[in-house]
């Protein structure tokens, strides 16, 4: 593929594009990256979704400069203002360029919007017609069935007087075939437009200028594509300010809950969001408003928040293969309540959507950071999956004011919990949260008692280390795996300094009753902690133990040495 601006040396001067042809060329570059991604990866794949957010990104650069992209198509290349910007060479299925044109297809326009929801749609056409057969409908046909509201394009009747196919027909056998003998030789262009233009009509005795045409015609477009729903929203809250009758406030409210219902059913989430905000800003600024008016209003928002009609929202959007805009909803989980917190949480466990989990983390995320009692609450809920989301949010933020209520579910929680209590204690690593991981050394689980043994090494918490030393010399340690055992001397190590020495001197080079040592594995978790400890006294007893028979031992001093010299 090559995409470039180049122009024919003898081709006549161009006028300055409007902007730089540098957004163009990269968002084809995009384009076609994306449609071949499309071709690769399942919709669910994450190179599938980065392709397509990767294209819609420079739709949105481009659209900072203008409000359509009109494109030329010519057999297998693109042209924008007379310049080239896309040309992948070969008539092949993958060359975008010569799928329009093959089917008769000139002209494409692109209008601002079109990235939202049709460029996924113009994707899946092409897809048809890239693997169809003689009998299947054209690009032409499908396009024509689909009816986009932001992509239009010009065409060619290939069949118009039995005229053959066009990879066979050259650029002057269309206009011949296509256009009248008149019309051929004055040398215009051979199209067929699916819009109107004004050679439909017949001509009247005025005529308006260039620039009245285009003033009409931007016009025109920017009032079709005006979404009118919020104008109705702002119309029936000023009428509601104004209008200080009860009767007509009443009748306003009733309104704005069947628009919430409207809007939330046919996925108008930012539209919703709207309304909402606005209702709770008109409550408490519409003068002589009623106390029953007023909660009617602040209520529209607390309705949202509830578990039910929210657990439905949320059912709706895991259910429905159409997907709103992440910033729409972004725009309507934005108002949620704290009381939210519970179900969102709830539903992050379940969701098998990638889209909507993302989407409730964030909810999540800014729920619990902006209400700390709401997540304290619910770390201490009866509903697991919510207790462990709550936990995991509270690591998230590393939360100090949850440490009590984490160290409570060290002592009350199942196993599952109380991993996930300690790990969000380790993640906090405040004062409070050292002191409850100093419990966790007695649980009764292993993993909990690695990660809080782990944590307290790593955050040096030396009011830890009498703890950790009687669990060193103590029969417990030596019947537990080498994980626990590594854990646990490599954490006394990075604690005791030069007083532990001793302890570990005699563990890895004293000699017990008749001559026997200590365990091997043991033995190698002393010689590492020596080597944490990193002293001369330290090294000293290692260099004791370099010529050790056991392998494993020789190899842990080894390595113990070695991390101390690079140390």
């Amino acid at each position: 593929m090559t995409i470039s601006a180049t122009q024919k040396t003898d081709a006549p001067a161009l006028e300055e594009p409007p902007f730089p042809i540098a957004y163009v060329t990269d968002l084809l570059k995009s384009f076609v990256k994306a449609f071949r991604a499309t071709q690769m990866y399942l919709p669910n794949n994450p190179m599938h979704a980065r392709s397509i957010d990767a294209v819609r990104d420079a739709f949105n650069t481009l659209w900072q400069h203008t409000d359509d992209l009109v494109l030329q198509v010519i057999e297998t290349r693109l042209e924008w203002e007379g310049r080239l910007v896309l040309d992948e060479g070969e008539r092949t299925s993958d060359n975008v360029a010569w799928l329009l044109y093959k089917d008769g297809i000139r002209e494409l326009t692109m209008l601002k919007g079109f990235e939202l929801e049709e460029l996924s749609t113009f994707f899946g056409l092409l897809q048809r017609v890239r693997k169809a057969s003689d009998d299947d409908d054209d690009l032409l046909t499908l396009m024509w069935e689909r009816e986009f509201a932001t992509l239009q394009y010009r065409y060619v009747d290939l069949t118009q007087e039995g005229g053959a196919g066009v990879e066979s027909m050259q650029r002057q056998e269309q206009k011949e075939k296509i256009l009248s003998p008149a019309q051929a030789e004055a040398g215009l262009e051979s199209t067929k437009s699916s819009i109107a233009t004004m050679d439909d009509f017949d001509s009247t005795l005025y005529f308006l200028d260039d620039r009245e045409v285009e003033y009409l015609q931007q016009e025109i477009k920017r009032e079709f594509s005006t979404d009118l729903r919020p104008a109705v929203i702002a119309s029936l809250l000023d009428t509601f300010e104004n209008q200080k009758d009860p009767t007509v406030r009443e009748e306003i409210c009733g309104l704005l809950d069947y628009f919430l219902l409207i809007l939330l059913s046919t996925a108008q989430y930012r539209n919703a969001a709207y309304l909402l905000r606005e209702a709770g800003t008109t409550a408490t600024r519409s003068p002589d408003i009623l106390e029953p008016q007023k909660q009617r209003l602040l209520q529209l928002n607390e309705l949202m928040s509830d578990p039910k009609p929210l657990g439905q929202l949320l059912q709706a959007l895991e259910d429905s293969p159409l997907r709103a805009p992440q910033h729409e909803l972004d725009d309507l989980f934005g108002i949620l309540q704290p009381r939210a917190l519970e179900t969102i949480l709830s539903w992050i466990g379940k969701s098998t959507n990638p889209q909507l989990k993302m989407l409730l983390e964030g909810a999540a995320t800014r729920l619990a950071g902006s209400n700390s009692q709401e997540l304290i609450r619910l770390i201490g809920s009866d509903d697991e999956a919510v207790v462990l989301e709550a936990i995991r949010r509270a690591a998230a933020l590393k939360s100090p004011a949850a440490v009590p209520a984490l160290g409570k579910m060290l002592t009350v929680g199942e196993t599952d919990l109380r991993v996930a209590a300690v790990t969000a204690l380790a993640d906090i690593g405040s004062p409070g949260a050292l002191q409850m991981l100093e419990r966790a050394l007695t649980d009764e689980d292993r993993e909990v008692r690695i990660v809080a043994v782990k944590t307290l090494g790593a955050k040096n918490a030396r009011a830890a280390l009498p703890k950790i030393e009687v669990a060193i010399k103590g029969k417990d340690l030596r019947d537990s795996n080498l994980g626990e055992k590594m854990a646990y001397f490599e954490a006394y190590g990075l604690l005791c300094g030069d007083a532990g020495v001793v302890l570990l001197d005699g563990i890895l080079n004293a000699k017990g009753f008749m001559g026997k040592k200590d365990d091997s594995e043991i033995r190698a978790c002393a010689a590492m902690a020596l080597g944490k400890i990193n002293t001369p006294k330290a090294n000293e007893s290692l260099r004791k133990a370099a010529s050790e028979k056991d392998v494993m031992v020789r190899n842990a001093v080894s390595k113990a040495i070695r991390s101390g010299a690079v140390a």
